[in-house]
């Protein structure tokens, strides 16, 4: 097992978390082609490993990507970042349906509970307490209350409270993506008793392309309070899955519901807006390292295709399709 880096020569280093490769702290695979590179952290040259010694280690990466959370993908190239700081990149078709329905199931289904006990508390303090009780419940869920901050398209800062909520609309924009999303906002805010309160006209602006999810990724949540089942969330990802890309479901969702306005729509729908709003501000975010990955990857494929082909028996070929069929991604492939 080589530890050093073919191209520049340095270290290249260790991890933990691949029992059965613990070199590196980069490595990509591809477990349709058989294919396992160690990535060097200072040349950042992709190292194509042994045949002998991929094979357990690409089933590991691919167990180790599936249950990690914090990963981002494009249609050939997915990157996962472990607890362990090991760096997994997975070349093949996206896993968005099960990664959607683990990393958001668990944070809706948290923030139902969290409603339903603070919709509780609110209840019995208004029998316990008769009208003090109800004076608190509005102190508390004032509509003036401010719920969310988001920046327009020049940079300034627009407050968002609570009942201008109702006034949120996707409609059609200019953007590649052919949507946007006017916002109501407040001139001003001051504190009062418990919190923060929106004050001056309602005026309304109307935000673009990224502008545009990042605003829906802060906003949506405070929409969202109950948050969803694990049912509504696998509803949710199936309906991102059917339009095909997060960020068309924003063009799309008014068409398919009959209705333009946010808090009118069905929650099943606003849940896979919110989903599709983070998805695709953290594809943005890491758009410039995931395209630099597929192009590295593009290079180092032509070079493994040759070193994998040369001087390869028959019987050794044969080898490697039927540890290739074995593979995890195989197996879901050909389902």
């Amino acid at each position: 097992m080589y530890r050093t880096c073919i191209y520049c020569n340095r270290n290249l280093g260790d991890n933990e978390v691949v029992e059965d490769f613990p070199v590196g702290r980069r490595l990509a695979f591809d477990a349709a082609k058989g294919r396992l590179w160690v990535v060097c952290e200072r040349c950042r040259r992709w190292n194509l490993t042994p045949l002998e010694e991929r094979w357990e280690a690409i089933e590991e990466c691919e167990r180790e990507f599936r249950a990690t959370r914090l990963r981002y993908s494009t249609d050939n190239v997915g990157l996962a970042r472990h607890r362990e700081g090991l760096e997994l990149v997975r070349i093949g078709k996206p896993l968005r349906p099960e990664f959607a329905a683990w990393r958001y199931g668990r944070e809706f289904i948290k923030r139902r509970i969290g409603r339903m006990i603070k919709a509780g508390a609110q209840a019995l303090g208004f029998a316990a307490f008769h009208m003090a009780g109800i004076l608190l419940f509005f102190i508390a869920d004032d509509n003036s209350k401010v719920v969310a901050r988001v920046r327009s398209t020049g940079g300034e800062r627009l407050t968002i409270i609570r009942k201008d909520l109702k006034e949120l609309q996707l409609v059609p924009g200019v953007s590649p993506a052919g949507w946007a999303l006017t916002v109501p906002f407040r001139p001003r805010e001051r504190f009062w008793l418990f919190g923060r309160r929106g004050r001056g006209e309602r005026q309304t602006v109307t935000l673009d392309g990224g502008t545009a999810v990042r605003a829906a990724g802060q906003i949506l949540p405070r929409i969202n309070t109950f948050g969803g089942t694990r049912s509504e969330v696998n509803n949710a990802v199936g309906l991102i899955e059917e339009v095909g890309d997060p960020e068309c479901l924003f063009a799309v969702a008014p068409k398919l519901v009959g209705q333009t306005r946010l808090t009118r729509m069905d929650s099943q729908t606003r849940l896979a807006l919110e989903m599709a709003a983070h998805e695709e501000s953290e594809r943005r975010a890491m758009e410039g390292e995931l395209a630099a990955l597929e192009a590295a990857w593009r290079d180092a494929e032509e070079i493994a295709a040759i070193a994998d082909r040369l001087l390869i028996p028959d019987s050794v070929e044969e080898w490697i399709r039927r540890h290739k069929r074995s593979l995890p991604g195989e197996r879901d492939a050909s389902q």
